[in-house]
């Protein structure tokens, strides 16, 4: 417990010193968004609920793939075998784990509250979309993780991670997608428990995977 703290207080000074990468996220996030106004506004009332919930996805997950892809390419070779030396692998994928989910959850709340502001409100049941939206954060930071961690071992990095993900986040997607829009439309609770369920095993799997998965990878 004592390294994984080490290590994401390291992480958070290191984002707080760089504080141009986390701007660009937020202004990537930011004009992203209004362009969807601006292209939108031209027409009223042309921005169907599924449409928004489409573009909302498709928003959040571009600026996953954008944020998480510096989560192992910002480490040289040299700082790397410095921390194979005073920590765990399991202890540092632990706390990239803790630092993607904690900074992906921050985007994508900051990220709807701005598309909320822009765009208009059809989401009838508020409380279920936000449980997507903290679902979605936690399985993309998780997917995106473990890929980095994979494609910072080759070149080209954000290309690599674009590949490798696809096939883990288009089932994650569709699920966030089938449950929010269950959310926008107001259905029932129990309408959504599969959904739910199949997110929080996907979740898990891909958590499961990272910690079992990751000393290979940290030793090669």
């Amino acid at each position: 417990m004592r390294e994984i703290l080490a290590l994401l207080q390291k992480d958070i000074t290191l984002e707080w010193r760089n504080k141009y990468a986390f701007n660009g996220m937020i202004l990537y996030l930011v004009s992203t968004v209004f362009i969807c106004f601006l292209s939108f506004r031209i027409k009223a009332n042309s921005l169907s609920p599924v449409v928004w919930n489409t573009l909302f996805w498709i928003i959040i997950l571009f600026t996953a793939i954008n944020a998480m892809a510096k989560s192992f390419a910002q480490e040289n070779q040299n700082r790397q075998a410095y921390y194979f030396t005073l920590a765990s692998p399991e202890a540092i994928i632990i706390s990239k784990l803790i630092y993607n989910f904690i900074l992906m959850l921050f985007l994508a709340v900051v990220g709807f509250g701005i598309y909320l502001a822009f765009l208009q409100n059809p989401v009838q049941d508020m409380p279920m979309y936000i449980l997507s939206v903290v679902l979605g954060a936690l399985g993309f930071s998780g997917t995106l993780t473990l890929i980095s961690g994979i494609a910072s071992k080759a070149e080209n990095t954000t290309s690599i991670m674009a590949l490798l993900s696809f096939p883990i986040i288009i089932p994650m997607l569709l699920m966030l997608m089938r449950l929010s829009k269950n959310a926008m439309d107001g259905l029932a609770f129990s309408v959504s428990q599969d959904e739910i369920l199949t997110l929080l095993g996907l979740d898990a799997i891909v958590l499961a995977l990272s910690f079992i998965l990751f000393p290979f990878l940290w030793r090669s």
